[in-house]
């Protein structure tokens, strides 16, 4: 039988098809310099996660925390956190340290859809404001660090931000009115800042859609029915002055909200209703004043209320939710009355 021999077009093809797999599978030459120009500005001295960067490696094959589209070669995600189970901080045994802050190269990096740099402790200044360029954006988790500065005035323009995390650092100014454009939006941590200001009268429009939790029954021992959304919503610890806007509380889309120690004040709007469902409330720490609103007895579920340390006064309201919570939930308040307090009115 004749033997075919490959014929010179066909070598040519192969050697085509081979180098384009080399060449989709490489890092961006652009992100790998981008990359490079990241780590210079941070300094991490105990575990070393930073040893796997090599300039001379493919940052899409075995650099520590960044991921790469496999068709592309573009970097997606930056996974680095200061607390982890992976095998690095076991062999360790400790959590990590990383001064340093945040190079503006990271702007060139335009196909990052998720920016984890979190709990280092020590990073500090302020967060690029070119940032807000990076239109696949979809998670920022800078928590449990030392940055300052404000929130990026046009951070608004993420259009598909899902999870924004800068709680537990050193930044000032105000929320930006344009945040509360962010339709996408499942997961805000504000918590631990020096945020101050209004929170904006239009920030219960966010219609955030996040972690699932089983509806709740009056029937012990049935599986739960529905499922409903729960999102997240802290904003606790900050300067935050003036009235809770109303359109907060009767967002039936949060699941979560604490507004606790800040300087909010005013009374508590008026507004609950069948379709308010709180695993938890915590409006705590703050100068609210006037009485507990009755449209909270009308509240399909509240887990969890706190509202203790304010200027309350009047009767505790009866019936759900106030009949499963203690005394602590109300606590120095001015003059409230009734309930768990054991206070008569």
């Amino acid at each position: 039988m004749t033997k075919l021999l490959p014929s010179p077009f066909s070598s040519l093809l192969a050697v085509v098809f081979i180098s384009l797999i080399s060449i989709v599978h490489c890092c961006s030459p652009k992100d790998q310099t981008a990359l490079n120009a990241f780590k210079s500005s941070l300094s991490e001295p105990n575990l070393g996660i930073f040893n796997t960067w090599s300039e001379n490696t493919d940052c899409c094959k075995g650099w520590y925390g960044i991921s790469c589209d496999p068709d592309s070669g573009r970097v997606t995600d930056i996974s680095l956190r200061g607390e982890s189970e992976d095998a690095i901080f076991q062999k360790a045994g400790r959590s990590g340290y990383m001064t340093g802050s945040i190079d503006p190269a990271v702007c060139d990096l335009t196909a990052l859809s998720s920016f984890v740099l979190a709990d280092w402790k020590g990073i500090s200044g302020e967060i690029p404001t070119c940032i807000t360029s990076l239109a696949s954006l979809r998670v920022i988790d800078l928590a449990g660090n030392k940055i300052t500065g404000e929130i990026p005035a046009e951070i608004g323009k993420l259009t598909k931000l899902a999870v924004l995390n800068l709680g537990e650092n050193r930044m000032s100014g105000e929320i930006p009115l344009s945040l509360t454009s962010l339709a996408e939006l499942k997961h805000l941590e504000l918590t631990e800042n020096g945020i101050s200001g209004e929170i904006p009268a239009d920030f219960g429009s966010l219609k955030m859609l996040s972690r699932r939790c089983w509806d709740v029954t009056n029937s012990p021992g049935r599986f739960p029915g529905r499922s409903r959304v729960l999102s997240v919503l802290n904003l606790d610890s900050n300067s935050l002055t003036g009235p809770i806007p109303g359109s907060i509380l009767s967002n039936s889309g949060f699941g979560v909200l604490n507004l606790s120690r800040n300087a909010l004040e005013g009374s508590i709007p008026d507004v609950f209703g069948s379709t308010t469902y709180f695993m938890s409330l915590d409006l705590s720490h703050n100068n609210l004043s006037g009485r507990i609103p009755d449209s909270l007895s009308s509240a399909k579920f509240v887990g969890h209320l706190d509202i203790s340390h304010n200027r309350l006064c009047g009767p505790i309201p009866v019936g759900s939710p106030f009949d499963h919570l203690e005394a602590s939930s109300f606590s120095d308040n001015k003059c409230l009355c009734g309930g768990p307090l054991m206070k008569t009115c």
